[in-house]
């Protein structure tokens, strides 16, 4: 499968964010992770729809919207209308997963749910037929920065295994801590979507340090 590289925004600089995108355009990344966060579901408030419309008609990369919310049943169409190109929820929300997988399908935008580091890989798999996307979050969602977890590796193979058993092929996204040491490691687990902030921000050459993700330097 392709790898892609989905770069997050927590990390860009939100005075400067015109120009980052442009930088990010430049480097070969393939979509802009864009965290949601309603300060219920995690500690934590970040961006919401007036971002999202005005990034949308600032560019044409692919917009990977994480709603990391409590009830993204009730937000899944306006967050397709201001640009989503792509929405996963949480399976830990309060939301019904199958109403919530069938609302963005009915968006026509892809569709993908999303689990906290100690929710089992069982729990996705009744949903992977109707699914574009898993994503597994290697830290506990609510703030960038922070170390991966190892322990969250497992659940990435056994969700590749299951896909695989079922002939589908599923993208596996993993979001937090990865860089050029931790990204081999996923995509070797199975995972082909990297969420990456801190360590592409802070690299010297954006383009090269996305190529490192994609590549696994260690694989």
């Amino acid at each position: 499968m392709k790898n892609y590289v989905s770069a997050s925004v927590l990390s860009a600089d939100m005075l400067d964010f015109r120009n980052e995108i442009r930088k990010l355009e430049k480097s070969d990344i393939d979509m802009l992770h864009f965290d949601v966060m309603d300060g219920i579901f995690v500690n934590n408030i970040t961006f919401g729809l007036p971002v999202l419309q005005q990034v949308r008609k600032a560019t044409d990369m692919t917009l990977d919207v994480h709603l990391m919310i409590a009830d993204p049943l009730k937000y899944v169409k306006k967050f397709a209308d201001f640009g989503a190109d792509m929405i996963s929820f949480h399976i830990e929300s309060q939301s019904d997963t199958m109403e919530t997988i069938k609302a963005i399908r009915e968006c026509g935008i892809r569709t993908a749910l999303a689990i906290k580091p100690a929710t089992p890989a069982e729990d996705v798999f009744e949903y992977l037929p109707y699914l574009d996307m898993v994503l597994v979050m290697t830290v506990e969602p609510g703030f960038g920065g922070q170390s991966f977890m190892p322990e969250t590796v497992d659940k990435i193979r056994k969700i590749r295994e299951k896909a695989n058993s079922l002939g589908l092929e599923t993208d596996i996204e993993v979001d937090g801590g990865i860089n050029d040491k931790t990204a081999s490691i996923v995509l070797n687990a199975g995972a082909n979507v990297l969420v990456s902030g801190s360590y592409l921000f802070a690299s010297d050459d954006m383009k090269t340090a996305a190529a490192v993700l994609k590549e696994g330097e260690l694989c």
